[in-house]
Order: C-alpha cells, then sequence, then structure tokens
C-alpha cells in the first residue's frame, strides 16, 4: 500500500485528487492537505471584487466531498518537508508520512517586493484569493460612493496577465452601469513589454485586439512598468525602454487599485534544497518529478518554467488551467506506472486556453503548444466569450463538486471549438 499525498487543493489538487482516487486501487491511502478547508474557484474572483459574484457561489467545502470519495482531507499549514523521512510537519504538530507527493500549491504572492503594496498592509487590492476579492469590494463600493482615478494591472514579476485585463473591463463595465464611470479616470499598468503579451509573447492579434478595447473603454496604459513604491492613494512608476533603460517616471494617483503581485514559491517548498530554483519553484523533468526527489511531483503555477522570452522588466510565464489539467494527468499515469511496476512515460502537454471576461463582452485564445513556435493560434473576441465564462464556472464546480476526474478543460476546449484535435505535443 502506498500513501500518497497531494498538497494544495486549488485548479490542481482537487482535481489531482479525484484522479488519483479513480486510477490507483483501493487499497493506496490518498490525502489532500490544504491551508483552508474549502476550495475556491479563482478564475470568479474579478467578478467577485466588483459584487457579480459572492464566496458562497465559488467556494465548496472540501471535507464533505473528500469524504464521499475516500480520499483523507487535512486542514492545516504545512510547516515543514522532511524529504528524508518521508513526511509533512503540519503548524499543529501533526505529522503526515508519504510515499509519494504531489506538490500543487499555487504560488506565495510576493506583495513584500513592492513597498506599499497589497491588501492587508499596504495600498492595493488583489484578486488573487477570496478573501482579496472580498476586501476590493468593500473598496469599489468606496470608489462608487467617492469617485476617483483607478490604477489596474501587474507588477513586474507577475506571471498571470489575464486577470488584470479582466479586472479592468469588469470594473468600467461596472463603473457605467453606476453611472459614475466619467468621474473615475483608469490606467492599466503593465509590466508586460507591451499590451497583449500575457506573458507569452502574444497570442495572434492579442496585442491589436487588446489595445482597441481599452482605447474603446477610456483606459490609458503604461507598459514595461517596474513599480518601485506605493504610498496612501500614489504609485510610483518607472517606464522603462525596449533596452531596460529609464525612460520616464510617473506618479499617479488612485482612489482604488488592484495590481498582481509577483508570484515565488511558498517557503516550506522553498526551503527544501534541490528543490526549487531561486524563486522557488519547483524544478520539474518532462514527467512533471523533480529531478532530485524521484518520489515528489509538481504540477501547476508552483512549478519552473523559464519565460517565454527576455523582457525589459521582468514578466514570467503564466501556467492556465488547460496547462494544468495536462500536468496533473501525466503525474497520475506516472505514478500509476510506478506503483505497477512500470517506468514514468507520460508527458504533460503544455497548451494555452483562456477565457477572459470583459464585462460585456469577452476574448478567448488558443496556443498549441503555449511556448512559441505553435501549431495553433487562435485569439477572438466577442460577448459569447463573456456567456462561454459563466457558463465554464458552472461546469467546473458541478464537476468538483460530484469529484469527477475527467479532463474537464480539454473538454471544453473540444466542445467550444468545435476543433477535433487540439492536444497536441510540444
Amino acid at each position: 500500500m502506498a500513501n500518497i499525498v497531494v498538497l494544495g487543493a486549488g485548479i490542481g489538487g482537487l482535481p489531482a485528487a479525484y484522479e488519483l482516487r479513480a486510477a490507483l486501487d483501493k487499497k493506496h491511502e490518498i490525502t489532500l492537505i490544504n491551508a483552508a478547508d474549502f476550495f475556491q474557484f479563482v478564475p470568479s474572483n474579478p467578478w467577485l471584487a466588483v459584487g457579480w459574484r459572492d464566496r458562497g457561489t465559488i467556494t465548496l467545502s472540501l471535507a464533505p466531498l473528500l469524504k464521499r470519495r475516500n480520499i483523507n482531507f487535512v486542514a492545516g499549514w504545512v510547516e515543514k518537508i522532511d524529504t528524508t523521512a518521508n513526511k509533512l510537519l503540519l503548524g499543529n504538530g501533526q505529522a503526515v508520512a508519504y510515499d509519494y507527493l504531489v506538490i500543487a500549491t499555487g504560488p506565495r504572492l510576493a506583495f513584500d517586493e513592492v513597498p506599499g503594496s497589497g491588501p492587508l498592509n499596504g495600498h492595493t487590492q488583489s484578486v488573487c484569493t477570496v478573501d482579496h476579492a472580498e476586501k476590493a469590494y468593500d473598496d469599489v463600493k468606496n470608489l462608487i460612493a467617492n469617485p476617483g482615478p483607478v490604477v489596474v494591472g501587474a507588477v513586474q514579476f507577475a506571471s498571470c496577465f489575464g486577470p488584470a485585463y479582466e479586472y479592468a473591463a469588469v470594473l468600467d463595465t461596472e463603473l457605467r452601469r453606476r453611472k459614475v464611470r466619467d468621474r473615475v479616470p483608469m490606467t492599466f499598468v503593465s509590466s508586460e513589454p507591451y499590451i497583449g503579451h500575457l506573458g507569452l509573447g502574444g497570442v495572434g492579434d492579442s496585442r491589436g485586439l487588446l489595445e482597441h478595447e481599452l482605447r474603446n473603454r477610456h483606459i490609458k496604459w503604461i507598459t514595461n512598468a517596474k513599480i518601485s513604491k506605493v504610498e496612501a492613494g500614489k504609485m510610483f512608476i518607472d517606464e522603462l525602454n525596449d533596452k531596460g533603460e529609464l525612460h520616464k517616471q510617473h506618479e499617479l494617483p488612485f482612489k482604488h487599485a488592484m495590481m498582481l503581485p509577483g508570484f515565488k514559491g511558498v517557503e516550506p517548498v522553498a526551503a527544501v534544497e534541490g528543490l526549487c530554483n531561486p524563486r522557488g519553484f519547483v524544478i520539474v523533468d518532462e514527467h512533471q518529478r523533480s529531478p532530485k526527489y524521484k518520489n515528489i511531483f509538481a504540477a501547476g503555477v508552483c512549478i519552473a518554467i523559464p519565460p517565454v522570452e527576455a523582457t525589459p522588466v521582468p514578466t514570467g510565464a503564466p501556467k492556465t488551467g488547460y496547462m494544468i489539467e495536462s500536468m496533473v494527468t501525466a503525474i497520475v499515469r506516472n505514478i500509476k506506472a510506478e506503483l505497477t511496476g512500470y517506468a514514468p512515460t507520460a508527458k504533460a502537454t503544455w497548451n494555452a486556453f483562456c477565457l477572459a471576461d470583459l464585462g460585456d463582452t469577452g476574448a478567448a485564445f488558443i496556443a498549441l503548444p503555449q511556448i512559441p513556435p505553435r501549431n495553433v493560434t487562435w485569439f477572438k473576441k466577442g460577448k459569447w466569450v463573456h456567456w462561454a465564462k459563466i457558463a465554464f464556472e458552472k461546469y467546473f464546480l458541478r464537476k468538483m463538486r460530484k469529484g469527477k476526474s475527467e479532463p474537464i478543460f480539454e473538454r471544453w476546449v473540444l466542445r467550444l471549438m468545435g476543433v477535433v484535435r487540439l492536444k497536441q505535443t510540444p
């Protein structure tokens, strides 16, 4: 009998636990450990931040879901990973042994890298967690009552830019509905070298389409932006040129600001010698396994992927849900292979699929593979994407409630786009 522990219950971790339970013999123990006792559908947080969702709509209580599927659940923060003894030490003193460990923690939100940023001890909001999004909504309500300038974007070392574009457009839509948009100047500030780069070197005509969207909404922008600090009501920005040299400095006033932070690896994972790169992301081989620790696998935002290209201001490569799903499937197949006496052979297909809601319209893209040059590049905009993301939210949460381990993102892509052969190996 083997003990397989999944660390993290996000879009990668919860499906990983379900898929392991479905794939492995019942004699093997599956345990899911998560800091919180609930699953949160992070892609819906921009809606929550403007009051279009509430916590109950986009979260699921984990204990009853996992109990029905014979998956052990521990709610608690892991303080240390002891790779010598193959066990996890929790903050409450509990120890959980593992034969295989699947790390799916997501990132540490590195607000500390920009003085004055962040929703707890700083002056900017975030949509990275459900707690942050709820706090952002309180700030949005204050903005509606007392309109003023808004800054939205992503700081240096951010690796997920889609939610920033979503939030800017969703907030614009909400402010227009509230009849106060005319009193709210908006600026989009991003570490990307140009609008629509997305950490991917662009996808099709993403630059032209997203620039058009911002212009149409009267949202100014600053790219190649490095945020030096944030003070109450003021953001200090160094705008660099293509050579990485200082081009211009800005002091932007704001009544409300939402800036996505840089990402790093979570502390107990980053502290394991030889497991991670300098920013704390887990180094994996082509089978999603640590080259140093053969019984540790990792999937999702927590893994190390080199940037698509060097940019004047550091940007990271995003890990979208479709990509994460393929990592999880590869891990499950490889653990099953080892438990049945075979060598791991499964590899993830690092393809990107994104539905970005823009309030009253939306943008969708497919990049196969995610890192260029690509076999398929597709980027479209239209109101149908707005409705498609709403439908996908309901579809994904329904599958999580039922404990389904099917490839949700891939099946949705096939249904939505009518493309027969999307899954290709880079």
